[in-house]
């Protein structure tokens, strides 16, 4: 069971009540950029780290006991839109915003992976790789890997042709290579590079 590391944070957290928060998605392509706050009980003995460390099923299997155990959680995104419109790294504070605003029982303060805290008026501290240090945060990177992985099978059931379900909307070879074939569909970051290129090749 992996505990809060007290070395870099304030002891007195041990006992606080803590929301951990983290995102996934600020690379692909396409798609929403989607962050999970969750605060679990003191005494979670759930096997939680780094969702990227760990193998799809196992993620699939530790999501749903998160959610059991919970004592609150709340998954959250911002869309293709917001992201061009505001940037990455903005719409990334902001699906973590949204998130933390869905958590309706009381908290002290919030943790988050990384090093930015979205604009909250509560307690927030940022953690570099805090998904492998913080319980709270392990559990928050394993809901929205999830969420937003199950995002890309159901466009892959859509647009087969794409490869969603093996790239997850990522800038793969194989990925530049089928929106080469078969163009932009719906959904995609007209503010990312390579998107951009493309439609600057082929002008609607």
């Amino acid at each position: 069971m992996q505990q809060l590391d007290l070395s870099i944070l304030d002891s007195s957290l041990a006992t606080a009540r803590v929301v951990g928060v983290d995102e996934v998605g600020r690379g692909p392509l396409i798609g929403e950029v989607v962050a999970a706050a969750v605060i679990l009980p003191d005494d979670c003995d759930l096997p939680l780290r780094d969702s990227k460390k760990l193998s799809e099923k196992r993620r699939l299997e530790l999501s749903a006991l998160i959610k059991e155990q919970a004592l609150a959680f709340c998954i959250a995104s911002a869309s293709p839109a917001e992201i061009d419109e505001i940037n990455i790294l903005q719409a990334t504070l902001l699906a973590m915003q949204r998130a933390i605003a869905g958590i309706k029982i009381p908290f002290d303060k919030v943790l988050v992976d990384g090093n930015r805290c979205p604009k909250i008026t509560a307690a927030c501290e940022a953690i570099v790789k805090g998904d492998s240090k913080v319980m709270a945060i392990s559990a928050a990177s394993i809901l929205a890997k999830v969420h937003r992985d199950q995002q890309m099978m159901d466009l892959d059931l859509l647009y087969p042709q794409y490869g969603f379900a093996q790239h997850k909307g990522y800038p793969t070879e194989a990925h530049l290579k089928a929106i080469q074939e078969f163009g932009l569909i719906e959904g995609y970051r007209t503010s990312f590079k390579p998107v951009k290129c493309i439609l600057s090749q082929n002008p609607a």
